[in-house]
């Protein structure tokens, strides 16, 4: 599981120029302890330690590489006790255990230099107590994989707010094709839906208070999502039978026309197109507005690097977050035969890849409300658990409404307080 290598030498290549001139006599050990332990992010991980220890000729910089589920549950030790300089780990809820324990540090005049403000679009994402705890790498978007050609054959536009899309809805139903695939079998992907109702409807703040346990699941502004939901839902807007289905499972319905749309993760695309779909017949757009009092809020996880409170080497550390969030290292990083995902920086550039493209476009230009982890990442995991199944429950009887909110908000008390 531990693998590491002591002393990066000069040897590799410097693929990259940046410079970090407040930073520029570092000296001592930098330790990096990272979770990419899968082979495509290990590459990527190895090469820019061995690169940023290139830039220093005064820096070690020692490296270790743990498997990342196994990383998920020795984090807190390993910060704990003789902590290393810079860890892997997520944004938003997910750090909130490690910054309540005091175990990551309040790098809050990191993200006053200048050059963050190419990250303004996950700031949020990094913000706890009104303090920055950490720096994004990568993250990818999340919106909806349609037909065009489908849409293109009943003169449909994709839509840019709620009523074009309930229009748009009923003119595929009324055409025998249903509205959206999804398979909610591993309950996630319903998840993702409420996700962007609620923010659609309530606004980002909104979804990130009922994460944190500030909101009650039986809150009137709760129940007006789930009755924007439900309007779809009461359509037959989502492919029969969902909950028996994976994500995967539900990708032909889209294939072969049956369904016109998806909403998901880019990672749908590659299936898609090996499943026979062209460009011309596979295209994006924004989930539309549905409240126009509150700003996009998209999802896109994002995975992260922080400094331990008990890091040795802080100069270095910072030096570091600077040089992995910048434009040059997080166009490398994500190329698609590096990590094939998003640069958050919006000075960085992406791939030809229209998905791609748009992706980084709409997150970097249109993003304002803020940068959503994904349901089961923005909740606790317990309370994730428990939500995911409502949420499922939902969309196959949405009478039990009241029922499930009831136990979701008993839920909520058990496990906030």
């Amino acid at each position: 599981m531990f693998q590491k290598f002591i002393k990066l030498t000069t040897a590799f290549a410097l693929s990259t120029g940046v410079a970090v001139p407040a930073y520029a006599e570092l000296s001592g050990t930098l330790r990096i302890t990272s979770d990419m332990s899968n082979p495509a992010p290990r590459a990527v991980m190895e090469k820019m330690a061995a690169d940023f220890d290139a830039m220093h000729p005064n820096l070690s910089v020692d490296l270790t590489v743990i498997d990342r589920e196994g990383w998920k549950t020795q984090i807190r030790n390993s910060l704990s006790a003789n902590a290393p300089d810079v860890v892997n780990w997520y944004a938003a809820t997910r750090m909130k255990p490690y910054v309540d324990a005091g175990l990551f540090m309040d790098i809050s005049d990191l993200w006053n230099e200048p050059e963050m403000a190419a990250l303004a679009s996950t700031k949020g994402a990094m913000t706890l107590d009104g303090k920055q705890w950490g720096v994004p790498y990568t993250y990818y978007q999340w919106g909806v994989y349609y037909r065009q050609d489908i849409f293109g054959k009943l003169g449909l536009s994709e839509p840019k707010n709620w009523s074009e899309e309930l229009s748009n809805c009923q003119a595929l139903l009324d055409a025998g094709v249903k509205c959206y695939s999804i398979g909610t079998k591993f309950l996630w992907t319903a998840g993702g839906w409420f996700d962007y109702i609620n923010s659609r409807t309530n606004g980002y703040d909104f979804h990130i208070e009922l994460a944190t346990g500030q909101v009650a699941w039986t809150d009137d502004r709760v129940r007006a999502a789930f009755a924007n939901w439900r309007q779809l839902i009461d359509m037959g807007a989502f492919i029969d039978d969902h909950q028996t289905y994976s994500w995967q499972e539900a990708l032909p319905f889209v294939i072969d026309g049956k369904a016109a749309a998806y909403l998901m993760g880019n990672f749908a695309v590659a299936p898609l197109r090996a499943g026979g779909l062209t460009d011309d017949q596979l295209d994006f757009y924004q989930f539309p507005v549905i409240n126009s009092d509150v700003d996009y809020a998209e999802d896109a996880p994002t995975d992260t690097f922080h400094i331990a409170s008990g890091a040795k080497n802080v100069e270095a550390a910072k030096a570091f977050l600077l040089y992995v969030t910048s434009p040059d290292v997080q166009t490398e990083i994500n190329s698609g035969d590096a990590l094939g995902q998003l640069p958050v920086n919006a000075k960085a550039s992406v791939s030809d890849d229209k998905f791609i493209q748009q992706g980084f476009d709409m997150l970097s230009n249109n993003a304002g409300g803020g940068i959503m982890q994904f349901f089961d990442r923005d909740f606790p995991a317990e309370m994730a658990s428990v939500g995911m199944e409502g949420l499922q429950e939902f969309m196959v009887f949405p009478d039990n409404l009241d029922d499930i909110l009831e136990r979701l908000e008993d839920a909520r008390q058990r496990i906030y307080n």
